[in-house]
């Protein structure tokens, strides 16, 4: 249902531009790597804004024959950094575009 006094064709409108600003903002996404770390960047992460790793540096100071555990540790902990990056900026560009619409919802 329409709100009252709403013009359609201003709805249809904004609904267009919200549509244009997400393409947008997905593209620049897509286009974006991020970064995170573990370990006092003893291990960093890098994932395209699709999510796709695309790296994983180890300094040698991480690698410890006797305690694998530990770097298995660190790089999953700096992949999930780079995904909560990755997640927060998402959240920046697309979470508050239907806010803009005035619906009341």
């Amino acid at each position: 249902m329409i709100p009252e006094g709403m013009d359609m064709n201003m709805l249809l409108q904004q609904a267009q531009q919200m549509q244009a600003q997400m393409q947008q903002a997905q593209e620049e996404l897509a286009n974006s790597e991020f970064t995170g770390s573990a370990g006092g960047d003893l291990v960093t992460a890098t994932l395209s804004g699709t999510g796709e790793l695309k790296t994983v540096t180890i300094k040698p100071e991480a690698c410890d024959p006797e305690d694998t555990e530990s770097l298995a540790d660190l790089i999953v902990a700096a992949v999930r950094d780079a995904q909560h990056k990755a997640n927060a900026m998402t959240e920046a560009k697309l979470g508050g575009m239907t806010q803009g619409l005035g619906l009341g919802f």
